[in-house]
């Protein structure tokens, strides 16, 4: 029977013929079937999988990604097939092109089985704001998975894909990696071109990977970063070998917030199982150093000062006009097609964002917010990057609980910004972070700890994470 541990040794089984890519693809959509329960998917691509895994079955091995079983999230486009941002007024909209990520994934060989669910336009940490309805948690579906990328998360945690892509604007890869169990990465801003990427916020977002191990990430991020004429955005900077996370015994220098970790809003396990990692690589011969970081209250409302306002920015092309769900017809006069069509077509989450997106952008409070947040994110930066003189790698929780009960935290919008107040930092300062999956708490569930490090600095961070889960 075939079981997946990791790329690596999937090629290995590929090259001595012990296992095919279509009986690869057969097992994945076998696990899709078993776990349709957890919603996780929105449309699986089964009969095109098959196809694509018999012809490279058919052919030489060749590529990083031959063959490798991928998902992508409903915000990344994919040629000829249908990309929905989890939206009613995306309804039955197929992309006319490929995200640059998507492409690249391709030429290296990838195939990808189907699209995951998200929160409504990749705005919500719970993967409750969606059309298509709530994605369950694998380890208990009474349970939310985190999101925004949910969906992602569970079709990695539930075995129903090898690696999966997701979008992180202010933790929705980090998060829901940490409430599955997995590893999620948020790359620097700019390292993987957004082109194909359904906007949120344009100065924030970025395609993440999440899968069952730092080497699978590594190898994913090797193939997708890189310089693209279609993003003026990303980076021209080379692509390093991400995969050269071999053990070079290095003595990292490491920070900590002593306001996050004595956070009252952390969970007490979670804040314990942190000081505990503390003293293991303080003994080890880490140094590991609180550091005052006074602008952590900060954090939350900046961002959503300034994601909201790029949302309210980049929604506006959902019209009823040019593509998508329409509310009116051809005697509708405009004003009212847009209203009708906006109304019925986003949902409340997302109207609430363009809501404050726009007022936060209104003559009468554009300096009062806006551009003092702008401020506050010069700051942030700024005093990141001290620390980074200082420091090789900042750790911090991901989250500030275990994964909630279904339903709990849409009770409650302002809980549910306040659970990013530890991931949204790295994508204010364009760093890379990622959530490694190391804890069990007492309530059964799974939860990790997140590390950052300063821009395009992939290499070291994605080291350390592998020494951390004793990948070596």
């Amino acid at each position: 029977m075939f079981q997946f541990t990791s790329i690596n040794e999937y090629h290995q089984q590929l090259q001595s013929g012990s296992t095919t890519c279509v009986e690869a693809v057969q097992y994945y959509l076998t696990q899709i079937e078993k776990s349709g329960h957890l919603n996780a998917y929105v449309n699986v691509f089964a009969e095109q999988a098959l196809e694509r895994a018999a012809m490279l079955d058919a052919a030489p091995f060749s590529g990083k990604l031959f063959g490798v079983v991928f998902s992508i999230k409903d915000v990344i486009c994919y040629k000829n097939h249908s990309v929905t941002a989890s939206s009613a007024i995306l309804k039955d909209f197929t992309s006319l092109y490929s995200a640059t990520a998507v492409q690249n994934l391709l030429d290296a060989g990838a195939i990808i089985i189907g699209v995951t669910g998200c929160d409504e336009f990749a705005m919500g940490s719970t993967n409750e704001n969606s059309v298509y309805g709530p994605v369950l948690n694998a380890a208990d579906n009474n349970r939310i998975p985190g999101g925004s990328s949910g969906g992602a998360a569970v079709a990695v945690q539930s075995g129903t894909c090898m690696v999966a892509l997701g979008s992180d604007t202010g933790g929705s890869v980090r998060q829901p990696a940490d409430h599955c169990g997995i590893v999620g990465l948020k790359p620097s801003y700019g390292r993987i071109s957004r082109y194909g990427l359904i906007a949120y916020a344009s100065s924030f977002d970025q395609i993440g990977i999440l899968a069952h191990s730092v080497a699978d990430v590594a190898i994913t991020l090797n193939v997708i970063a890189g310089a693209d004429d279609y993003d003026s955005t990303v980076s021209h900077l080379p692509v390093e070998d991400y995969t050269d996370i071999k053990n070079d015994n290095k003595l990292y220098k490491i920070a900590y917030f002593e306001e996050a970790l004595n956070h009252p809003g952390l969970d007490g396990e979670i804040k314990n199982a942190i000081y505990g990692l503390i003293e293991k690589l303080k003994s080890e011969g880490h140094t590991v150093t609180p550091v005052k970081f006074d602008l952590l209250d900060y954090i939350v409302p900046t961002y959503y000062v300034l994601t909201t306002a790029e949302a309210s920015s980049n929604l506006s092309r959902f019209d009823g006009i040019k593509y998508g769900y329409r509310a009116g017809d051809d005697n509708t006069d405009l004003i009212t097609l847009y209203k009708n069509t906006r109304s019925r077509g986003f949902g409340k989450e997302v109207k609430r964002r363009i809501m404050l997106g726009t007022f936060v952008l209104s003559a009468g409070y554009y300096d009062a917010y806006f551009t003092r947040a702008q401020k506050v994110r010069n700051l942030l930066i700024r005093k990141t990057e001290l620390i980074f003189n200082e420091f090789d790698h900042i750790l911090l929780p991901t989250t500030v609980s275990t994964a909630p009960a279904l339903g709990e935290q849409l009770k409650d919008p302002i809980a549910m910004y306040l659970a990013d107040i530890y991931t949204v930092m790295a994508n204010l300062t364009g760093i890379p972070a990622i959530s490694l999956p190391m804890f069990k708490h007492s309530d059964n569930m799974p939860f990790g700890v997140q590390i950052m490090s300063k821009q395009f600095n992939e290499v070291s961070l994605l080291r350390l994470s592998a020494a951390l889960l004793n990948e070596y």
